[in-house]
């Protein structure tokens, strides 16, 4: 099973959630670091990003400006729930921004935040109790025209519904859970 697309957006939350040794250098593949329980030292982070420099693989932190800096990361990824507006500067060190939105209104929002990119939830249906609503593949890519195919989609792709992904309009796609419980997807990506 190969999927062809331009990106691979892998979400962890931990250095510990991807095994790099797996993935083959590539220029196509992005890991979005959502630090939200500071376990990393510095240090790990450090030789983590060494290694995604050496395999070609784009880093991107979330939400902390000063850790992508210091980590002279690609990019920054501004969650959903970010509606500060002041990450225009980071055009400034040459730093790519992409961002996420589950509707409309935060897709306008992530605009002014300067994205190049917008990550968007949910394409197929999930199992989150409270999280029930989903596009599908129409309905995304309809979205995605409206928005000048700026919108990368997240949310339910897993290895049964992985052909799918051929129907989408997108340049790639974005996985987060499905990685961590089986890392083998990897490479059935290529």
């Amino acid at each position: 099973m190969v999927i062809l697309k331009k990106k691979y957006f892998f979400i962890i939350e931990s250095i510990k959630d991807i095994q790099l040794s797996n993935i083959k250098k590539s220029d196509k593949i992005s890991i979005i670091y959502r630090n939200k329980k500071p376990e990393d030292k510095i240090s790990e982070l450090s030789n983590f990003r060494k290694i995604c420099k050496i395999k070609k693989i784009r880093f991107f932190i979330a939400n902390d400006v000063h850790l992508c800096k210091f980590l002279k990361a690609d990019g920054i990824y501004i969650s959903a729930s970010n509606f500060k507006l002041n990450f225009t500067n980071c055009k400034n060190f040459n730093l790519r921004i992409i961002g996420s939105a589950h509707n409309r209104k935060e897709i306008l929002i992530k605009k002014l935040q300067g994205c190049s990119e917008i990550i968007f939830s949910r394409l197929f249906e999930t199992s989150y109790k409270f999280k029930k609503d989903f596009l599908g593949i129409v309905k995304f890519n309809l979205l995605n025209i409206s928005n000048n195919n700026k919108l990368i989609p997240l949310g339910g792709i897993r290895l049964v519904n992985l052909n799918k992904l051929k129907m989408l309009n997108s340049s790639g796609f974005v996985m987060f859970s499905e990685i961590k419980k089986k890392p083998v997807i990897i490479d059935r990506l290529f």
